[in-house]
């Protein structure tokens, strides 16, 4: 165990053996430098991992909707449904933290996990955050099975269907190209 080393450890440091305390750490509990992958993904990409996961939080469980519908909810109703284009929390509504899907490392690059399809899952962006560069079995999490689409699609077909049918929508350049990442991925 971790601890065990540490233990003992600091047992070789109190006796002033700092050269066998070295070792132990060693030989115990290395330190092992990761290469960070980093991060590359497109809005296609995420979209395509959203539906594969069928717009469920893999850590969690729970529904979340696709990006633009919470945007465009803003747009519609801003003073309602407020948004700030940093997230400050005191001006955006919390549903952006708790529905907006994201891509998460399941294996945290940063910990030495592949930027690749097979590491990501679709995740909140509030689970997102809390999880950082942890490991699942750190935090005690375990990764839910995909959602079915046939029961919910993040209202995707919804803003589809809604930007197609309203030009001020197709016209700004933010919701057109979500809307040609959604019609992309769909056919």
């Amino acid at each position: 165990m971790s601890y065990q080393v540490i233990r003992d450890t600091c047992q070789l440091i109190s006796q002033g053996d700092l050269d066998t305390a070295r070792l132990r750490i060693l030989s115990g509990f290395p330190f092992v430098p990761l290469e960070n992958a980093g991060r590359n993904y497109s809005d296609v990409q995420k979209t395509q991992i959203f539906i594969r996961d069928g717009f469920i939080d893999r850590y969690s469980g729970e529904k979340l909707v696709f990006p633009p519908v919470l945007r465009l909810m803003s747009k519609l109703m801003s003073d309602e449904f407020p948004y700030h284009s940093n997230w400050k929390m005191s001006e955006c509504h919390i549903a952006y933290w708790q529905l907006s899907p994201t891509i998460d490392h399941i294996v945290p690059v940063a910990r030495g996990g592949a930027d690749e399809e097979s590491n990501w899952a679709c995740t909140s962006q509030l689970r997102n955050s809390a999880k950082a560069n942890w490991l699942l079995e750190e935090l005690g999490w375990e990764l839910h099975p995909p959602g079915d689409l046939r029961e919910w699609d993040g209202l995707l077909h919804w803003y589809v269907d809604y930007a197609n049918d309203h030009a001020e929508i197709k016209a700004d350049p933010w919701f057109r190209g979500w809307l040609r990442t959604a019609e992309n991925v769909i056919n």
